[in-house]
C-alpha cells in the first residue's frame, strides 16, 4: 500500500473514547492524530469508504469544550498487531478553524516528541 500521508503521524499519549455522533455507539479509542486524520483502535472492523461523524471526548474541558465533533471518511481498516483489535484510518473532512486549533493543541500537548 502506498503511503499517502502528507504529515507525519504523531502517536499521542491521550486516552480518548471515540463515538459515532449519530448513534452514540462507542467506536473505539484514539490511536493517533494528525490535522488530516485519526486512527482508531477498536474491537470490531469498520466499513471502508463510509462517512462517519466522530465525537471525541476531550479531557476536563481544557480546550474550551468537552467534546470534539468531526466529520470523517474511513479510508482503511485492518487487524491490529493484537489479534483482538482492529485499526481504522479516517480522513477528516471540512474541519473548522477552531476545531483544527484544538487538534493541533492536542498533538502539541500529548504527542510523543521525536
Amino acid at each position: 500500500m502506498d503511503e499517502r500521508r502528507k504529515l507525519k503521524r504523531r502517536h499521542i499519549m491521550f486516552y480518548s473514547r471515540v463515538f459515532n455522533r449519530k448513534t452514540g455507539q462507542l467506536l473505539g479509542y484514539l490511536g493517533n492524530l494528525t490535522p488530516e486524520g485519526v486512527m482508531l483502535i477498536s474491537e470490531n472492523p469498520m466499513e471502508v469508504d463510509e462517512e462517519v461523524l466522530l465525537r471525541l471526548d476531550l479531557p476536563e474541558d481544557i480546550y474550551g469544550k468537552s467534546i470534539l465533533n468531526l466529520r470523517s471518511q474511513s479510508v482503511w481498516c485492518r487487524p491490529d498487531i493484537d489479534p483482538n483489535f482492529y485499526t481504522t484510518g479516517f480522513q477528516l473532512i471540512d474541519v473548522d478553524k477552531d476545531d483544527m486549533e484544538i487538534i493541533e493543541q492536542i498533538i502539541d500537548d500529548y504527542g510523543f516528541r521525536n
